[in-house]
């Protein structure tokens, strides 16, 4: 019964790599901001994981606390995000990457 509740570093590392990979091919695929977005947002859970699971495994606070700023800042960065993304979408009617090229004249 104890085999069953000991759940090591590794494993965490291995979700988190899950996790980034998933990340990662929702970046790179998607067309959809919304989903880019999102993909992005799994990413950086995915690097807060393994600050947390290295901190454990230290037995440090820094990682812990490096993690916060990190929630801190995706958050930043999803409400800046989701407010150019309405403000696009109020001009263009449109959410898809490839049909962003605001910045071309």
């Amino acid at each position: 019964m104890d085999s069953l509740l000991n759940i090591s570093t590794l494993h965490y590392l291995v979700l988190s790599a899950a996790l980034f990979l998933l990340g990662v091919i929702g970046v790179l695929t998607r067309r959809n901001v919304v989903i880019v977005l999102m993909s992005i947002e799994l990413i950086l859970n995915a690097v807060n994981q393994n600050l947390v699971a290295f901190s454990h495994h230290l037995g440090k606070l820094h990682g812990q606390v490096f993690a916060i700023f990190v929630i801190t800042d995706a958050a930043a960065e999803a409400a800046v995000g989701l407010g150019i993304l309405i403000a696009f979408f109020r001009n263009k009617e449109t959410i898809n990457v490839d049909e962003v090229n605001l910045m071309k004249w």
